[in-house]
């Protein structure tokens, strides 16, 4: 039986952290954290697990087990706090139209 994680994501955000980025309105639906293959629980935030090898660093850890996609989360990941992956999700962020009073004519005699 799989155990439940809690998510860092309210309503396709992350407010405990104050340059994450909003997936609001881009079509990208935060993921959930996972365990991946080494026990390590991926993109809760909390950022140390037990199992982690960085937390039982000895001089016969090999390095390159911590390499590759099961040590990245793909919503919840410092890389997004980047300039350039905030400007990739604002490209995909849906426009909003200009405020309007929906049942005032707003443009009578402008032209």
């Amino acid at each position: 039986m799989k155990k439940k994680l809690d998510s860092p994501i309210i309503d396709d955000t992350q407010p405990h952290q104050i340059n994450a980025p909003s997936y609001k309105g881009t079509g990208i639906k935060p993921r959930a954290p996972f365990v991946n293959d080494y026990g390590v629980v991926i993109g809760d935030s909390k950022y140390a697990s037990e199992n982690s090898p960085l937390e039982n660093w000895s001089e016969d850890t090999d390095p390159e087990i911590m390499a590759g996609d099961d040590w990245i989360h793909p919503t919840n990941d410092i890389g997004w706090n980047s300039t350039e992956n905030r400007e990739l999700l604002e490209a995909k962020r849906t426009p909003q139209p200009p405020f309007m009073h929906p049942d005032k004519n707003v443009s009578i005699d402008t032209d």
